[in-house]
This record gives C-alpha cells, sequence and structure tokens, in this order.
C-alpha cells in the first residue's frame, strides 16, 4: 500500500489534503492505494461500494461532484478510500467527521462514519485498516474522542479496536425524517 497525492495537471481533486495521511504510521500493502476520496471517484466505483453498506440513491456525477466540493469546503470531512490499483476500483472506505465544539476549548469531536469494505475484500482486516487510519486521523486532528453507531453484531469488531461501551452514555436515539422526494438534494 502506498500513498499518492494529485500531480500536477491532474484535473481531480482530493478532498483533504494527502499530507496529512503522509505523516501517519500506515502500513504498506502491495497493489492497494490509501489515500483521500478525489473527484473522480464516481468513475472508480465509489457509490457503487457504498451501496454494500446502505441505499445510495441515483445519485448522478453533477450530484456527487457538488456533494464532495461542499464536503471540501468545509473541511470537516475525511473520507479515507483504499484503490485496488490492479482494477483502478475503489474497495474500501471510512469516514471522519471532524465536528467543532465549544467544549473542551473549543476542542473537535470525531465521528467515523460509512466503514465499508467490497464484499469481495472481505476477511481481509481491511475494515481494521480504514477504522485504524481514522483513529490516527482523529488523534492527528486533536479530536478529545471519536464515536460511531453500528449495528449489534458489529459491536465486537469495534470493541477489539478499542472502542468501549460508555455505561452511563450508551443510549443512542435517533429521528429518521420521510424522504419524500428521493431525487431532490440537501438545501444545503
Amino acid at each position: 500500500m502506498f500513498i499518492q497525492g494529485s500531480t500536477i495537471g491532474d484535473a481531480e481533486t482530493e478532498l483533504f489534503n494527502i499530507n496529512i495521511l503522509e505523516r501517519l504510521s500506515l502500513s504498506k500493502i502491495e497493489g492497494l492505494l490509501i489515500r483521500p476520496l478525489k473527484s473522480g471517484d464516481y468513475d472508480r466505483g465509489f457509490l457503487q461500494l457504498l451501496t454494500q453498506l446502505t441505499e445510495v440513491g441515483n445519485v448522478n456525477r453533477e450530484q456527487f461532484l457538488n456533494r464532495f466540493h461542499m464536503m471540501r469546503t468545509t473541511g470537516s470531512y475525511y473520507i479515507i478510500v483504499v484503490e485496488d490499483v490492479s482494477i483502478g476500483k475503489i474497495i474500501a472506505s471510512a469516514t471522519l467527521v471532524a465536528e467543532q465544539k465549544f467544549i473542551h476549548n473549543c476542542a473537535m469531536r470525531g465521528r467515523l462514519e460509512d466503514v465499508v469494505v467490497n464484499n469481495k475484500y472481505r476477511g481481509k482486516h481491511l475494515g481494521k485498516l480504514v477504522v485504524n487510519i481514522v483513529l490516527q486521523l482523529a488523534r492527528y486532528l486533536h479530536c478529545y474522542k471519536l464515536s460511531l453507531d453500528c449495528k449489534d453484531h458489529l459491536i465486537p469488531f469495534y470493541e477489539s479496536l478499542g472502542f468501549k461501551r460508555e455505561p452511563s452514555n450508551a443510549n443512542y436515539l435517533n429521528i429518521r425524517f420521510p424522504n419524500e422526494n428521493t431525487t431532490e438534494q440537501s438545501h444545503l
């Protein structure tokens, strides 16, 4: 595994600066490339990979690029991808969302989101790899905590990576809003 940034003249844009990943202790695995999500990853199967995690919808290239650039502008989204360079496809991904807070001396809180490994590559410890990269990245960004939600059967996996359920704070509640128009994007 090696890390590669955009080259001069490359029309693709990275979601965040590749230099951040270069400062982390990342293992090398031959044939795999760890890097930030790029604007060209629409064509490398990024959305198809996400369908193995949850419903994505019918997102066209323009919608993908609009969302990509909105995320890039905020500076709070760190989507890590693993590309199989032999086929030019995204095979694993995880997201760190860095939420800026007033509490803890204006600290940042990290949220681990959208961890997914292509089902043809499962069992090769790529899930652990992308989660560990997000853990390192959260520490690098000085997040005071990193949290996640997951299905019950995945709790042992995340506990094996150091996540703990907090006995007095183990409640997770949400409200899901019905999506009346699935083709409409967020108004942000």
